[in-house]
């Protein structure tokens, strides 16, 4: 450039005679103003073009990431089932041994298909009473004494009961109360009260022994006869929970194992306070990114009554170096045509300038659109196939072609409906393609896997405009739908097994109940009659052969008699607690007061030279059967009534507590004897005595009848005492009657 210059210069300069002619000025002026017209297009058509490849590497990020927020949802969705399988066994067996729950969780081979859930497991949900029946169950059946940690007295509790697979770690965790933990408790409580599963916050796993791991654990409720309609009755009837603790980090990397990432990815955890906790973090990091390059997107999942913040981070600079080629292809292409038009360029530019703009929106626009749509079909976990006027496929997913086990390569071309076990049905396929002319349209069908396996899809037509003389004409949809046929199956023939097995059981009580009162006829004239014959005898022989007898004999005589009647009382107390069981309840609203104030009456009449103090709170009010009330509070005032005999002073209250749970909670407390509460467990046990026969009368059933009487109206009973220092019998009844 700078040598003709010169040379136009020089020429100008001289001007001798004979010289060639001189060059115009304007001329070279007018040329190299074009050129460099031509090169700065060229520049400017160059940077159009990086932002057009910028916007596209955006548009690839957004949809990747929508992509693996997907993929993290359907994991998910996956372990839902699996914990809904467990709930469904509960469903079917009241509370599956040990043993039964094991073959579940293998049958699930979880360490092959779930990797990142570490196991599933059981835990039930139990006051103290509860808590204490199982570890003497489990004692008695030779499984060892089942520990609960950490240790303290609670009033509820939630231990690992079962864990599989029964790995070292997992069994290291059994008996682990979760409830003691805030962040499971949350959860736990949160799938109690609205009967869905739950998720919790981060917590660490009780199978990671360097206590670095972030996990969550998912919940599952398990309820009594179903899920109550109200959030008071699912509190009653909450058995427990299916629990699977997830391991984060595998979770995620297995979720994301099947797509090509080019984003960094950071989960966090933002629980109803507003702070985040961090669950997962990639451990690459974008060196060299500027806040220019660098591609950010925050998403949040509401997962399980959960919100998980997903941040994705992408380094946009490095997903254009690997278009680099082409933009080098154009920038020189671009001078090429600059220099080979060096005299024409100054015309061509304008109208360059031109076309470009317009063809630059138009091919942006396009480019969006294809991009969403291709992005939309190449993602999709459900599989997609875009179809000519023939029923041919156009365009096919990696989702539809790993449904029928094939490529896409191999369903381009072919015959949608070939792929189907009715695919000779023309009149069938007619129906449809006519159907999908009208609007969207959706039809189920069968095919055949390559091992076989006859398999269920769900087909969605819908029509795709586009101009004149395109050859696509719809898309379908083919959604797997096997497992939910298949599921559909199991629940009807888990349906029927149910009904067969309550109406099983319904026989076995009726005849259970008749085995239970021919017992009790059995007792009170069979074993009646023998005990009368030892009495009467006894009593003869003592009366008239005194003489003969010596001083042991009478004695022997005078203690077989005292067994014979210890032993009427013993037939007497168990007939008294088997009526307790037997019989409908009558539940109807009571006032507990005058109920109370008989007993005592009953009491005062005989014993009238006992001085006692007796408090009655008012407002006692419940709901119950009337009898099996007052065989309740006869019980439990009467044993205040008689371990208080020894004491100056004597005083018994009853009074009420805080109400929980729906239900009334009352109290019967005295100043008497007490007892060591080491053996509260004994206290509610058929014929079980902490005192001796010399010292207080009894049988050892009244608190055993107690304890009947409260659970068959949905409540517990509990005790405590020291001795000497009295004791405190606390029990609920229902608040209000239940629900028609």
């Amino acid at each position: 450039m700078l040598g003709a210059m010169g040379f136009l210069y020089g020429a100008k300069k001289l001007d001798l005679p004979g010289a060639p002619p001189r060059v115009p000025l304007r001329g070279y002026v007018l040329a190299l103003l074009a050129l460099v017209a031509s090169l700065l297009l060229v520049l400017a058509y160059w940077h159009n073009a990086e932002q057009r490849e910028m916007k596209t590497v955006q548009a690839e990020f957004t949809a990747e990431t929508d992509a693996i927020a997907e993929l993290l949802r359907q994991r998910l969705a996956y372990f839902e089932l699996v914990a809904r399988g467990g709930v469904s066994l509960f469903a079917t067996v009241d509370r599956p041994s040990a043993g039964q729950w094991q073959g579940y969780v293998d049958g699930l081979n979880i360490a092959a298909r779930y990797p990142d859930m570490l196991g599933l497991g059981f835990a039930p949900y139990m006051d103290r009473t509860e808590l204490q029946d199982l570890q003497l169950d489990m004692r008695d059946a030779g499984q060892g004494f089942y520990v609960v940690r950490p240790g303290g007295v609670r009033g509820r509790y939630g231990p690992i009961l079962y864990l599989e697979p029964r790995t070292a770690a997992n069994r290291e965790a059994i008996g682990y109360d979760m409830l003691t933990d805030p962040a499971r408790q949350a959860a736990m409580i949160a799938a109690r009260d609205t009967g869905t599963m739950r998720i919790s916050g981060p917590v660490r796993l009780l199978q990671d022994g360097s206590g670095q791991g972030t996990g969550v654990v998912l919940y599952a409720p398990i309820y009594r006869f179903g899920t109550p309609g109200t959030m008071q009755a699912r509190r009653a009837a909450l058995q427990g929970w299916i629990h699977a603790p997830l391991d984060v980090h595998k979770f995620v990397d297995i979720a994301l194992r099947t797509t090509q990432r080019h984003t960094a990815l950071t989960i966090r955890d933002r629980g109803a306070d507003g702070n985040a906790a961090p669950l997962y973090a990639d451990h690459e990091e974008l060196a060299g990114a500027d806040g220019d390059s660098r591609l950010d997107r925050t998403m949040a999942l509401d997962l399980y009554g959960r919100t998980w913040e997903l941040e994705f981070r992408s380094d946009a600079r490095a997903s254009l170096a690997a278009r680099a080629p082409e933009l080098r292809t154009t920038l020189g292409t671009g001078v090429l045509a600059s220099l080979l038009l060096f005299g024409i360029a100054l015309v061509l530019a304008r109208t360059e300038a031109l076309t470009e703009r317009k063809a630059e929106l138009l091919a942006d626009s396009y480019q969006r659109s294809e991009l969403r749509f291709r992005n939309a079909m190449r993602f999709s976990a459900i599989g997609q196939a875009l179809l000519d006027r023939s029923g041919v496929i156009v365009d096919a997913n990696p989702a539809l072609a790993a449904i029928f086990d094939t490529t896409t390569d191999e369903l381009a071309g072919s015959r949608f409906g070939s792929h189907f076990i009715d695919a000779h049905d023309q009149a069938r396929n007619t129906r449809e393609f006519a159907a999908v002319a009208e609007g969207v349209f959706r039809t189920t069908r069968q095919w055949r896997s390559a091992a076989g396996e006859l398999r269920h899809a769900q087909l969605t037509y819908a029509p795709v405009p586009g101009e004149i003389g395109q050859d696509v004409a719809s898309l379908v949809q083919v959604e797997d739908i096997t497992e939910r046929v298949l599921a559909h199956a199991r629940e009807q023939a888990l349906n029927r097994t149910l009904e067969a097995r309550v109406a099983l059981r319904t026989r076995e009580l009726t005849h259970a109940n008749q085995e239970l009162e021919s017992f009790a006829y059995s007792v009170s004239h069979d074993l009646r009659a023998p005990l009368r014959t030892i009495e009467g005898f006894s009593r003869l022989l003592g009366e008239r052969y005194a003489d003969r007898v010596d001083e042991t004999g009478r004695d022997y005589l005078a203690r077989v008699r005292a067994a014979a009647g210890r032993m009427d009382d013993l037939i007497d107390a168990l007939l008294k607690m088997s009526r307790v069981s037997r019989g409908p309840l009558k539940l109807e609203p009571l006032d507990l007061v005058p109920i109370a104030r008989d007993v005592v009456a009953e009491l005062r009449a005989g014993q009238p030279e006992r001085t006692v103090e007796v408090d009655i709170e008012p407002g006692l009010h419940a709901v119950g059967d009337a009898a099996l009330v007052r065989n309740l509070l006869q019980n439990l005032i009467g044993n205040a009534w008689k371990f208080t005999a020894d004491t100056d002073g004597a005083r018994i209250v009853v009074g009420r507590e805080a109400d929980a749970d729906g239900l009334a909670a009352f109290f019967v407390r005295d100043n008497g004897a007490g007892f060591s509460q080491e053996y509260v467990g004994k206290l509610f046990r058929p014929f079980q005595r902490l005192h001796n026969p010399e010292e207080f009368e009894g049988n050892g059933i009244g608190l055993a009848s107690v304890k009947r009487i409260v659970e068959r109206h949905g409540g517990t009973v509990s005790a405590e005492g020291q001795p000497g220092g009295g004791a405190t019998f606390r029990f609920t009844l229902p608040r209000e009657a239940p629900a028609a």
